[in-house]
């Protein structure tokens, strides 16, 4: 059992990254971001006891743990949005307009990003680890699936992203 807190800090301020690309794969806007940010960190923070280095490297496990809150969070999320009865529903559903800001922004990766916002948890999962140069196997282990199921998931993703893809106008992919 673990309980030292400096240490805790210095290992997720070197592996702040992971955090970010979970919290920017789960969420559109800004504050939704920072709330799973901190939701996060506590549920690492209240977990860190029980991490143990011998089982699993501390990536991994910030990964699973990450993940886990993401997706929960993600489900709350949608299930308030799509059962909200008064316009706090409707707002939810309004686009983050920081998202359309920034002109210079690439086409190709608003719609990489919109396809995979529109994944199933598991397989955006899948995806955000994937795009992260994950190895399969690692992919796997946080994941608890097979290493043949993650090579499956990621080469149905892209023939999926392909056919979307193919879809659009030829000026803009």
């Amino acid at each position: 059992m673990r309980s030292d807190t400096a240490e805790f800090l210095g290992r997720l301020q070197e592996h702040r990254g992971i955090l970010a690309s979970v919290a920017n794969g789960y969420c559109r806007d800004r504050s939704s971001r920072e709330d799973l940010l901190q939701e996060m960190i506590v549920q690492l923070l209240r977990s860190y006891p029980r991490y143990d280095e011998k089982r699993v490297s501390f990536s991994t496990w910030m990964y699973r743990i990450a993940l886990n809150v993401a997706i929960s969070f993600y489900r709350t999320q949608y299930r308030h949005t799509r059962h909200a009865a008064d316009g706090e529903g409707l707002l939810a559903r309004i686009p983050d307009p920081v998202a359309f800001e920034d002109d210079v922004r690439d086409e190709r990766l608003e719609f990489v990003h919109a396809f995979i916002a529109k994944l199933d948890p598991l397989d955006r999962s899948v995806m955000l680890l994937y795009l992260d140069d994950r190895p399969h196997a690692e992919i796997a282990e946080i994941l608890g699936i097979s290493v043949s199921n993650v090579g499956t998931k990621i080469g149905r993703i892209k023939q999926q992203l392909k056919r979307e893809a193919s879809a659009l106008p030829a000026q803009r992919f």
